[in-house]
């Protein structure tokens, strides 16, 4: 893995339609890339992380010019990934959303959140959505191996709303004929550690990612590659009664849970 500090000229970006899923108004990304390489993630293959190393200054700036909102901060690259450790990036933008008075949606895969209970606190009406895939150790270890461990972040949401910092779990992505059958596992786990909603998404493959994870698939489960060219075979998107029947089945399994799978602000 290679890192490289760039400077750069804007950092916050607006949300131009409603959005329903991350209830967010700004979007904001201190690192351009992951070092956690999980492999149904379009940027897996990139090997060099971008450290946007003026960030906190510029969104300081941007902050000031724009109406009060929550800043969702990692929409596309993990926030927390082992970088931060060094840069605290992440941490300094924090630090200007509670001064200036925003509030935030922090999505991660990473404990190094903790880190920041101090800040999260402090922030108004702060959110934050920890993601996972499956709670099965081989499917885990096989698509995202250098994140900390489903029960470790488990672990972090029940912290944090002990903390009364507002947390909750996203199924993010869905795999398609491989985690169905544990779904109502996660679900009963989820309210087990008192999380606060969950979320989910189906899986998309986008340009070359469907050659590397059809590829992928090829490798660890050769049995789902012929189910998985069908669902995704004109699309980077699984068909539409694929999609209902996945929406359905999780309404229902947070229904039976007494989950929310919204996230209710206030």
């Amino acid at each position: 893995m290679e890192y490289k500090q760039i400077k750069v000229d804007s950092v916050l970006k607006k949300i131009t339609k409603k959005d329903v899923l991350f209830n967010g108004d700004y979007i904001v990304d201190p690192y351009q890339n992951c070092e956690f390489g999980c492999l149904y993630c379009d940027s897996s293959f990139d090997t060099t992380i971008y450290v946007k190393v003026n960030s906190d200054e510029i969104i300081e700036d941007e902050l000031r010019k724009q109406e009060k909102g929550r800043v969702i901060i990692g929409s596309v690259h993990d926030p927390y990934q082992k970088i931060e450790k060094d840069y605290k990036i992440t941490r300094k933008i924090l630090k200007n959303i509670l001064d200036l008075d925003f509030s935030c949606h922090i999505l991660t895969k990473s404990d190094l959140v903790l880190r920041d209970l101090d800040l999260l606190s402090e922030i108004n009406d702060c959110i934050v959505t920890m993601s996972i895939i499956s709670t099965n150790e081989n499917t885990v270890n096989t698509f995202e191996k250098n994140v900390p461990s489903t029960q470790k972040r488990f672990e972090v949401m029940k912290k944090l709303n002990n903390n009364n910092i507002k947390s909750g779990l996203a199924i993010m992505p869905v795999l398609p004929y491989i985690v169905e059958d544990e779904l109502e596992n996660i679900v009963s786990q989820a309210k087990d550690y008192d999380v606060q909603y969950l979320l989910h998404k189906h899986l998309e493959l986008k340009g070359d990612q469907k050659t590397i994870f059809l590829n992928l698939l090829n490798k660890h489960y050769y049995k789902s590659v012929n189910e998985y060219e069908k669902l995704y075979k004109d699309s980077y998107m699984p068909n539409e009664n694929y999609i209902s029947t996945l929406d359905e089945k999780m309404y229902n399994l947070c229904n039976k849970y007494k989950l929310k799978n919204i996230i209710n602000i206030g």
